[in-house]
């Protein structure tokens, strides 16, 4: 691992220097936070805020639409901030809207029916009409169009990249839909090459240092796209074991992490968005399969390096949390897992119950 590498990114992403007070900003900061897991996305916001931050404060955000869930970039959930959503549609949707044209051929949504779709979906939605994922299917099915199942899926998935949707304020637990014009009436709008530099300077400043290809995998954007950002900004590179590793205006952080402790969420971006692992591995060296899906469950970070990982589960006295190393670990190491531990509860609102799993500890140090 690169341990230079490992602390500009954390850095960078707020992880291991205090962070703004509102999670729109924590968003723009990074340009789109990945948020399938949406309690867990919530945390990925949390823990880069200041560390009073409670989770009721990220819920309010999202039901007033400050920041948004939708499909950008890649065929899956982001948060982005209602000021950003149209241009970041604009440039990557295309993108996604051909990668998704082979499921939608299989699914007989041809252009007539997307189009009869879009039209329900812009009324039965007006005037802030917000609805469930139930109730949008049953007025599809009212007006002729079939949506169930994948189909429903895909229908939404292209209401979303054409900006005719995107979410609203939650029922209770539900998720609901809400016309995009109308939960962003003042999202900007960008040439393409404002906002190709835009989307990048965003990427390469939050998460950077980070390669050509990193970008592309998490921009979905193509390689001469992610090179003319890159020239746009004037970035400039270093070369480290053989790779080209690109920043924007950071200045070196010299603090060591090889002490610092993280429970991070699945799909946090200091772990998904890069593509090349040589700075920053994920696992021990030669990883197993069984390591190398470590990546996509609750990850413990010591030192910028994955060490194990971590599940909560709550109950009626609050949440227990159980971790799981890779390998036998330091009192002091256990000590800075009870602090975050104690952190995730604070934000939660929940009492916490730590637990650790000895039967992965993997070998001593």
């Amino acid at each position: 691992m690169d341990e230079r590498i490992a602390r500009q990114r954390l850095h960078n992403q707020f992880v291991t220097r205090p962070g703004p007070g509102d999670p729109a900003d924590v968003v723009r900061w990074l340009g789109a936070v990945q948020a399938q897991e949406y309690p867990f996305a919530r945390w990925a916001l949390g823990l880069r805020m200041r560390s009073g931050t409670i989770d009721a404060a990220i819920e309010r955000a999202f039901d007033e639409g400050r920041i948004l869930r939708t499909h950008v970039m890649r065929p899956t959930w982001h948060f982005v901030t209602a000021e950003d959503i149209r241009w970041m549609l604009e440039l990557t949707g295309p993108r996604v809207h051909r990668a998704m044209a082979s499921y939608n051929r299989k699914q007989g949504l041809d252009a007539p029916t997307l189009r009869k779709a879009m039209k329900v979906l812009e009324r039965s939605l007006a005037s802030g009409h917000s609805k469930t994922r139930a109730d949008v299917a049953h007025e599809l099915e009212r007006k002729g169009v079939a949506a169930r199942g994948l189909r429903l899926g895909l229908l939404m998935l292209y209401a979303e990249l054409e900006a005719v949707v995107c979410s609203g304020p939650r029922e209770g637990k539900q998720f609901t839909y809400a016309l995009l014009s109308e939960r962003a009436p003042n999202a900007r709008r960008l040439t393409r090459d404002e906002a190709l530099a835009e989307l990048t300077k965003r990427y390469f400043a939050s998460h950077g240092p980070a390669t050509i290809r990193d970008f592309v995998w998490w921009s979905g954007l193509k390689v001469a796209d992610a090179r003319r950002g890159l020239e746009m900004n004037r970035a400039e590179s270093e070369s480290v074991n053989g790779l080209a590793y690109w920043r924007l205006g950071q200045q070196a952080v010299r603090r060591s992490i090889g002490g610092l402790v993280h429970l991070l969420p699945i799909y946090d971006e200091y772990l998904i968005a890069y593509r090349d692992r040589e700075a920053v591995p994920h696992g021990p060296a030669n990883p197993s399969a069984a390591a190398r899906s470590l990546t996509f469950q609750h990850a413990l970070v010591i030192g910028g390096q994955l060490a194990g990982t971590w599940r909560t589960v709550r109950n009626a006295n609050g949440v227990a949390i159980t971790v799981i190393p890779l390998r036998r670990l330091s009192n002091t190491e256990r000590a800075g897992i009870r602090e975050q531990a104690d952190r995730y509860g604070r934000f939660a609102g929940s009492p916490v119950a730590l637990s650790f799993n000895p039967a992965v500890t993997g070998r001593t140090r």
